[in-house]
């Protein structure tokens, strides 16, 4: 198992509706996160700062991350949720920022 921590910031004018879309998350969006091996996933807010984790139980994150690309229901949340976020660094792509792990304890 692999688990993932991931950033993004969030344009505070839309924390409403990133929070309604998330509280009525689209089951055709679930069910390929599923598909793709991602369990426990969880996403925190604080200020303007998103801070997303799961787990992936997969044995090809890569691949099952293209499939979540390739999915138009999944295409089509995300630019819903795009309109609601900013890159974590100026200048950057609006996408999650992967986050290196430097403490676990089970």
């Amino acid at each position: 198992m692999k688990r993932i921590g991931q950033v993004i910031r969030i344009k505070p004018e839309f924390e409403s509706k990133y929070r309604e879309l998330h509280a009525k998350a689209w089951p055709g969006v679930l069910d390929m996160l599923k598909k793709a091996n991602i369990c426990n996933y969880s996403i925190y807010i604080q200020d303007d700062l998103l801070f997303a984790f799961f787990e992936y139980t997969g044995n090809d994150y890569e691949a099952d991350m293209q499939k979540i690309s390739d999915d138009p229901v999944s295409i089509e949340w995300e630019k819903i949720c795009n309109e609601c976020q900013l890159p974590y660094k100026t200048g950057g792509k609006i996408e999650w920022t992967d986050m290196e792990e430097v403490f676990h304890m089970d």
